[in-house]
């Protein structure tokens, strides 16, 4: 029996306190399970932005869809998982990751390191989180007995990392360089990939949930339309080709859900995360796929 689907919003446009608030409740009303926020200067600082997210709401959980472990010291870093988790009445979600851009530390005055730096310092947060939040004696205690770690990455230590310690195991399906510039994977590479992580992750007692970022949604019968400015900057590749991206959900409503069917059979998501551009757009699918496991 498959796991139930998870469906979350990942809201990156900073708003004024009302429209935070109504954005989040617009979320709620729209079926996700979970409000989520990056870790990227000039877009919404993301502890806070949780907590206002949790008071707006009542169901969803909140999480981060991934903090930069190279912006933070990890005992400083428990403080604020602790303290979140604590006044969004246990509704944390923790997504680390190694963080991408460079430019970003050299603005914040960071050391951005070497890939394998970065996944060093990932490893030491991670452990030292769990050292932490895991005592009785640490304080502020967080509400939940483990707050849920997702840890997103593609690379073989990031996966190996993540098939250790992860409650759920994101997978962006793209690969990056050191800017927001993103290519995505093919079905054949991600699948590489996630057969790469279930490999790594054979002895573990618990099967994490796999997660996958969706980059473009729409419900439509003319996808080349849709698709038109994503094509202008991909001229490599064809309409066949790009409606074929695991991250790409472009069709009918019936092709769309088919599509996320298939995807979890073939490589087990079931926790699927959209931009907040397609917050609406993917709301019907939600409603169907729901309406089938009623």
């Amino acid at each position: 029996m498959p796991r139930p689907f998870r469906f979350g919003v990942n809201l990156l446009t900073p708003a004024s306190a009302a429209e935070w608030r109504a954005k989040c409740r617009r979320a709620e009303e729209l079926g996700y399970d979970v409000i989520l926020v990056p870790d990227h200067l000039g877009w919404v600082a993301p502890f806070p932005a949780l907590v206002a997210a949790a008071e707006a709401t009542e169901r969803p959980g909140v999480g981060t869809l991934v903090l930069n472990a190279g912006f933070y010291n990890p005992v400083l870093l428990a403080r604020e998982v602790a303290t979140t988790d604590a006044l969004t009445g246990g509704r944390l979600e923790l997504g680390l990751g190694t963080g991408y851009v460079r430019e970003e530390h050299e603005a914040a005055g960071l050391p951005f390191g070497s890939p394998g730096e970065r996944v060093d310092h990932l490893r030491r947060t991670v452990e030292e989180l769990a050292r932490l939040l895991g005592s009785a004696e640490y304080r502020p205690r967080p509400e939940q007995a483990r707050v849920p770690l997702l840890i997103g990455g593609n690379g073989d230590r990031m996966l190996r990392l993540t098939a250790e310690h992860a409650d759920i195991a994101a997978f962006s399906g793209v690969r990056s360089g050191n800017t927001r510039s993103l290519e995505p994977l093919d079905a054949d590479e991600l699948d590489e990939r996630v057969s790469r992580y279930q490999g790594l992750a054979a002895g573990r007692a618990e099967p994490a949930e796999l997660n996958l970022l969706i980059q473009q949604v729409a419900v439509t019968d003319d996808p080349e339309s849709a698709l038109k400015a994503v094509l202008e900057r991909r001229p490599e590749l064809t309409l066949e080709a790009m409606l074929a991206l695991p991250v790409m959900l472009v069709g009918t409503l019936e092709e769309v859900v088919t599509k996320v069917r298939a995807q979890r059979e073939r490589y087990g998501f079931t926790n699927l995360t959209v931009l907040e551009a397609h917050m609406e757009a993917f709301a019907p699918v939600i409603e169907r796929l729901r309406a089938e496991s009623a």
